[in-house]
């Protein structure tokens, strides 16, 4: 007798789905009241559903009988494959297994360290969702979800694309917006470390400021060292091809001590305890104070003390061994170089970068010096000292901390015109003819040169070459080493300024007769005029090496400076006849493999204009229009030129743009000198002034001001 067929179609299409599963793994899903199994009629009519749920709930068989068997066989056979130890396995034959990890996303591989945490609220608001209903729904519902748990990737995704053919667009909006959470990826806490530090490097400094915001894996990253070294070494002391932004500069040799330990730990090495220590301290940098001390004695000088005190930004090359060695003892072990010695490089570019916004926006503090009785006309000072000479005869030293006068040196006859200083001896240079060497510590002249037969206005020495330029028209250049000179002619002016390269063995000069000179100091003889001024050359400046500038703007406006170029002379340029070159000795200037010259220098003269060159080709490339009288005074570095005039101004230009950033006043008489560091800005004048431009962030000068206290 055949067996009777119910009556409601869907009980008929259940009963034919359990004949065709003998297994019963689909009786769970088959038990769905209709209103669940058929979207339309869910949407039409939800508010009649949730009528339905609320009166009789979700009628789901699961039994323990039905549950054992239909959910747990599926367990019992996937359950293994997905949660198998770690590492290398093997059958009982000895086989190995394949790893089932690298069967999922990084987020259910449990050897990842990033694995992704529950949420806390979700998991509470779930909890009391499935608090609400009943015994057998909540444990259909559990079966559900130890079923999806339990399946491999290919069952997973067949289920979910079941799933989603009977969502209506509710449901799937609510997928949508939940999912839009869960797939985003903290990218730089599953990447290896030193992927991360690449990544992070080409993010300016408001991206790598928010991702340091993000989390604390995040921060840790984003402040490293690694990051903003790389930040630092592409700011400071020039301007960024990328953004145009530049710093000014820190100790350049901190830069480079670091450069190779930030390199080892951007490639992974020195990220972890247990890493090799690997010590940033070469020999080249012992006893480096020393050698100073010792090149001062060739020349003759020696102050009191001999010791350098140890400055507390050292870079760790700089540190002395015993030094070293009493810090191990205190920390109780040895250093390594991924343990902190020095301020972060962020702290070092925040620094950087308030002193930079400063020089941009003009927020600078003033300090005036008055002791003079007559005109300044030179300067030079260090972080901690300012040297000025003046007309009245006298050259004084003064306490930038406190502003104070530390001592006066007397000895010149005449008026002060040019003077220069380094850590023991200061050289100065006078309308009486002479040049004196000084002890500025203690105030006692060592020495006095005599040589020229017109008042000397100006001088510069390197390593052991001195440079003196006169109204008698030559350079006679001093050699310390073996006490030998030589004087080289060929101005047919004063010789206004004297720039000596000694790495070129290459001289520069300026003169009255409106043109510049490029000197071989091996053959004594001229290697290039440059012409250009309308009027009295007054300074030369050779600009250093990390200058770069852009020389397309040059051949934009190539037309218009062709009148007014130098004039490159034939071969290597305007030879001097061997009889323009006299000398006591020729030693100490014998020719060799040396560096090449500058490459480019900037010259002021009394037609009213700044001019940038290119010393091998010896192309005017810019000139910088603004002043309305003579350029007297003129200072720059990698960042900004600054000038001052006989119109008792001081102008900042952009050397690349050439563009006046900004015009200072407040001089009541011609700006005749200037000196320029990376925060600080000073100028004198023929009011017997010296004014002094801190640019400094607030957190520096309150510093200082307790440091005078």
């Amino acid at each position: 007798m055949a067996e009777q067929q119910p009556n409601n179609p869907a009980k008929r299409r259940r009963l034919s789905l359990l004949q065709s599963d003998p297994t019963g793994s689909a009786a769970l899903f088959l038990e769905l009241p209709p209103h669940i199994r058929v979207e339309d009629q869910n949407c039409r009519n939800e508010k009649e559903s949730n009528e339905i749920h609320e009166d009789t709930g979700i009628t789901i068989s699961s039994t323990s009988k039905l549950a054992g068997q239909t959910v747990a066989p599926f367990l019992a056979q996937h359950i293994p494959e997905q949660y198998a130890p770690l590492g290398g396995q093997t059958d009982r034959n000895g086989v190995p297994i394949a790893d089932p990890n690298s069967k999922f996303c990084y987020r259910h591989r449990p050897d990842l360290k990033c694995r992704r945490q529950a949420n806390e609220p979700s998991m509470d608001q779930l909890q009391h969702a499935l608090e609400t209903l009943s015994q057998s729904d909540q444990q259909g519902i559990a079966h559900v979800w130890t079923l999806f748990s339990a399946a491999p990737s290919k069952h997973r995704q067949l289920m979910l694309q079941g799933i989603l053919t009977q969502c209506c667009f509710p449901q799937l909006s609510y997928l949508s917006a939940h999912v839009r959470e869960l797939i985003r990826i903290d990218f730089l806490s599953a990447l290896p470390t030193e992927l991360a530090f690449k990544i992070l490097c080409y993010l300016d400094t408001t991206s790598l400021c928010k991702a340091a915001q993000v989390s604390q894996r995040w921060r840790t990253l984003a402040d490293d060292d690694v990051v903003w070294h790389r930040m630092c070494e592409q700011h400071i002391d020039r301007k960024c091809t990328k953004c145009g932004w530049g710093l000014p500069l820190l100790e350049r040799k901190r830069l480079r001590a670091s450069k190779r330990q930030i390199q080892l730990r951007a490639t992974g090495k020195g990220l972890n305890e247990w890493s090799p220590d690997i010590t940033p301290f070469p020999e080249s940098h012992v006893g480096e104070a020393s050698k100073r001390a010792a090149s001062h004695k060739k020349i003759g000088f020696q102050s009191e003390d001999s010791s350098e005190p140890l400055r507390t930004s050292a870079t760790p090359g700089e540190l002395h061994p015993s030094a070293l060695e009493a810090r191990s003892r205190s920390t109780g072990f040895e250093d390594s170089y991924f343990r902190p010695r020095v301020r972060p490089w962020k702290d070092v570019y925040k620094d950087r970068f308030k002193v930079g916004s400063n020089w941009k926006h003009g927020r600078y503090s003033i300090k005036t010096f008055k002791g003079h009785s007559n005109g300044v006309m030179c300067l030079q000072f260090d972080d901690h000292i300012l040297a000025t000479g003046s007309y009245d005869a006298t050259i004084k030293i003064w306490d930038l901390d406190t502003g104070k006068e530390i001592r006066t040196l007397s000895g010149h006859a005449s008026g002060i015109r040019c003077l220069q200083f380094d850590d023991n001896k200061l050289i100065s240079g006078s309308i009486d003819k002479s040049l004196k060497v000084w002890n500025w510590r203690t105030g006692e002249c060592h020495s006095t040169y005599t040589g020229h037969s017109g008042g000397v206005i100006a001088l510069h020495f390197d390593s052991t070459i001195l440079a003196s330029g006169s109204t008698d028209k030559t350079i006679r250049i001093w050699n310390f080493e073996d006490k030998s000179t030589c004087v080289l002619r060929g101005h047919e002016d004063w010789v206004n300024a004297v720039k000596v390269d000694s790495a070129s063995r290459t001289v520069f000069s300026a003169s009255d007769d409106c043109t510049v000179r490029l000197w071989d100091l091996d053959k004594k003889s001229t290697i290039k005029i440059f012409k250009g001024h309308v009027g009295q050359v007054q300074q030369v400046l050779p600009l250093p090496a990390e200058f770069d500038y852009d020389e397309t703007d040059y051949e934009a406006d190539s037309d218009d400076h062709d009148d007014l170029s130098s004039v490159a002379s034939d071969h290597h340029g305007v030879v001097t006849p061997p009889s323009s070159v006299t000398g006591t000795s020729a030693a100490g200037f014998t020719s060799s493999m040396n560096a090449p010259a500058p490459r480019y220098m900037l010259t002021g003269a009394l037609d009213s204009t700044v001019r940038l060159w290119n010393v091998s080709t010896g192309k005017c490339l810019r000139t910088f229009f603004g002043h309305v009288e003579g350029v007297w005074a003129l200072a720059a570095d990698t960042l900004r030129v600054v000038s001052g005039a006989e119109d008792r101004t001081v102008k900042v230009w952009d050397t690349r743009s050439g563009r006046c950033e900004r015009t200072f006043t407040g001089h009541a008489g011609p700006v005749t000198c200037i000196g320029l560091s990376d925060s600080r800005m000073c100028t004198g004048s023929e009011d017997c002034e010296v004014r002094m431009y801190s640019f400094k962030s607030e957190l520096e000068q309150s510093i200082e001001g307790t440091g005078e206290k």
